[in-house]
């Protein structure tokens, strides 16, 4: 029998605007009742980006904080921080939000082509994240955006820039990274060592399938407007719970019991 299924949202990303979706929670308040709402669908992680006065996306350790704070207040959940940024974000305040010490923290594994533009991660930078991450005691979800990114795993893995433990998110269907098709999940799954946890998140027409295949796999589920800003073709999603509650129809159709936070720390080995 397949482990209860870990639901991450994520809720705001750091490349929409509220022209590209109009219901996209931009402020602390907004942010931490759109967390609030995807934990009370069923989702125990938030994958956290967070935005400034304007609206624009930023890594300011003071916006990180208060958001964080505005969530615990609302609900128990895992919070997870991007390392990301937007596109173009320097180094130092990709990281600089960690010394907060989130429950866990993304660390993307490699440099890509992001739609038109270039998102950066060459190996010092992966280093350099990596070591500020294992200095604040943070569990690292490595994001793997495509197949060569496994390759990097297994090297730094052996050469210990990364730490041993980890969760792993397979990001398919952005443009310019693999595919969002089954047989690329399929074959990135094949790649992990036994009783390795992992979640998939897909890009726009690719979450809902991914999400389904992942879930009779015995894996785990990330959705949210990040993501896919559609419910279905031609329909925008309501909100960030919207889409979490179908995941969890889905999962009760499957017969996949869904993980509590308290469950789903333990399981990452958060507690």
């Amino acid at each position: 029998m397949a482990d209860p299924l870990i639901i991450t949202c994520a809720a705001v990303g750091a490349e929409l605007s509220k022209e590209d979706y109009p219901h996209l929670p931009t402020t602390p308040e907004e942010i931490a009742e759109s967390a609030r709402g995807a934990v009370e669908a069923g989702a125990s992680i938030i994958h956290l980006h967070v935005r400034d006065e304007e609206g624009n996306p930023t890594q300011r350790v003071d916006v990180f904080a208060e958001v964080t704070e505005k969530i615990r207040e609302r609900c128990d959940c895992i919070i997870q921080y991007s390392t990301g940024g937007a596109v173009g974000t320097p180094l130092e305040q990709r990281c600089a939000p960690l010394k907060l010490r989130p429950d866990m923290a993304t660390l993307s594994m490699g440099t890509m082509n992001f739609g038109t533009d270039i998102f950066e991660n060459s190996e010092m930078t992966i280093r350099a994240i990596s070591e500020v991450i294992q200095e604040n005691g943070i569990m690292p979800e490595l994001e793997i955006f495509d197949y060569g990114m496994m390759d990097t795993v297994d090297r730094f893995l052996y050469k210990g820039f990364i730490p041993e433990r980890f969760h792993v998110d397979f990001v398919l269907g952005v443009p310019g990274g693999m595919s969002g098709d089954i047989r690329d999940l399929v074959l990135l799954r094949e790649r992990l060592s036994a009783g390795q946890t992992w979640t998939v998140a897909g890009a726009g027409r690719y979450q809902l399938p991914l999400s389904a295949h992942a879930m009779a796999m015995g894996g785990h589920v990330r959705v949210g407007i990040e993501d896919n800003i559609y419910y279905r073709k031609g329909e925008l999603a309501r909100s960030n719970a919207q889409v979490v509650q179908r995941v969890v129809r889905i999962a009760e159709e499957l017969d996949r019991a869904v993980a509590g936070v308290q469950e789903a720390k333990h399981m990452l080995g958060l507690s």
